[in-house]
């Protein structure tokens, strides 16, 4: 897609976002949602804006090497980093008085040094360059690059209520584009700029905006109407309602979270779904846990994790204490596990899942539960690759329950 340069007020726009999620250390997501509340912005100009914004966090150490300015200032100085992009494209630089543009030559510079630093080029702090290569070696530099990119938008079309097809048909009557993708049967790529939320066939429950990766993570977990199914980690349920549309609505699909607002954004996702199968229950203590004992035929664990496989999507994680807190995260993970475990049958199928590549969160997980629980298997598992699917980065492992 052709870049053009800001307007002043798109500029202004995207520097209060940069600034919210750097300064003030809100999700970008949420800077967004802050920034443009109320607004009446066109979906191409608004799609501008989080390309540009989405670019610059992702690769935040580049962006403030060709600006001049430290990873350290770099909320204060949001309007620099803006006039970095634009001469980085090679693109007039908007006459904004708040910023200051670059020279040709100094440009040229940083440029040529910033392309003999690999993890510079790609965005990526010095914490996690020397994380992924103790953890993935030879394969680390092609996921680094991979993780630099933008993501693609995908779409889940809910089976309850179309299939692919004429979700893709409705969408174009409200003049967006899409295409089917390969290797996801419920998956389709809008290909244009809208503003998918406005639509009709998204207040109609037909689609769920979903990474094509995350969509095969309900695949494997392999249920069908009339199961008892658990999603013990849901969240805001993408993956519960991903699961409820499998089972056609039939059967007791329970959604389990330790955050009663996730839960309640779940309750009106899923009438918007028409997923009435879906009940969900607050994780107040352990007690909760051990009332489920040996209940599910089916139970999806995807898990809290460092978010290292959808930098992509959200590229602030980089930026923050994620470094600090993997340790923690990891401990999590394992009580997760061994705890919530207990709440499958005997010869029941769990999917322990997260959004991260990294193999201490992922296969070290599980070998390490399997080496004190002898009474589960593994089936299978598989890594999501960003490098190899183009998609965000997933790991899954299917384990079945042998005895009590």
């Amino acid at each position: 897609m052709s870049e053009y340069s800001l307007s002043i007020y798109a500029c202004e726009l995207a520097a209060q976002v940069i600034r919210d999620v750097i300064s003030d250390g809100a999700p970008l997501d949420r800077a967004y949602s802050r920034q443009f509340a109320g607004l009446k912005l066109a979906p191409a100009q608004q799609a501008q804006i989080t390309r540009v914004v989405g670019e610059i966090i992702r690769r935040l150490n580049f962006y403030c090497y060709l600006a001049h300015v430290s990873l350290a200032d770099a909320g204060k100085h949001a309007a620099d980093l803006l006039m970095a992009w634009h001469a980085y494209r090679q693109l007039p630089p908007p006459g904004w008085q708040q910023a200051k543009a670059i020279d040709a030559k100094t440009l040229a510079l940083r440029l040529q040094h910033a392309d003999s630093v690999a993890a510079l080029r790609d965005g990526c702090p010095a914490w996690l360059d020397e994380l992924g290569q103790l953890q993935l070696g030879d394969s680390w530099a092609a996921e680094r690059a991979a993780l630099a990119q933008a993501p693609k938008r995908y779409l889940r079309t809910n089976l309850l209520k179309c299939d692919r097809n004429q979700l893709q048909s409705r969408l174009a009557k409200e003049g967006i584009s899409a295409v089917a993708v390969e290797g996801v049967a419920t998956a389709l790529e809008v290909t244009s700029d809208a503003a998918l939320f406005r639509t009709d066939t998204f207040k109609d429950g037909w689609f769920e905006q979903q990474d094509a990766g995350s969509q095969h993570v309900a695949d494997v977990l392999d249920v069908s109407p009339g199961m008892r199914v658990i999603d013990a980690c849901a969240g805001a349920g993408g993956k519960t309602l991903h699961l409820a549309a499998k089972m056609q609505g039939k059967g007791r699909l329970l959604a389990m979270d330790i955050e009663q607002w996730k839960l309640d954004n779940l309750k009106e996702r899923a009438r918007r779904a028409g997923a009435h199968n879906v009940e969900t229950r607050l994780i107040s203590s352990s007690k909760t846990i051990k009332r489920l004992k040996l209940s599910a035929d089916r139970l999806l664990l995807d898990v809290p994790c460092s978010g290292l496989g959808v930098l992509k999507r959200n590229p602030d994680t980089k930026w923050r204490d994620t470094e600090t807190r993997l340790p923690v995260l990891q401990a999590l993970q394992a009580q997760i596990l061994d705890s919530y475990s207990r709440m499958l049958k005997v010869d029941g199928i769990l999917v322990y899942a997260t959004c991260s590549i990294m193999p201490d969160e992922n296969r070290q997980q599980v070998d390490n539960f399997l080496a004190s629980h002898s009474n589960f298997r593994l089936l299978d598992d598989a890594t999501i690759s960003p490098a190899n699917s183009g998609f965000d980065g997933f790991y899954w492992a299917r384990l079945q329950r042998t005895a009590e």
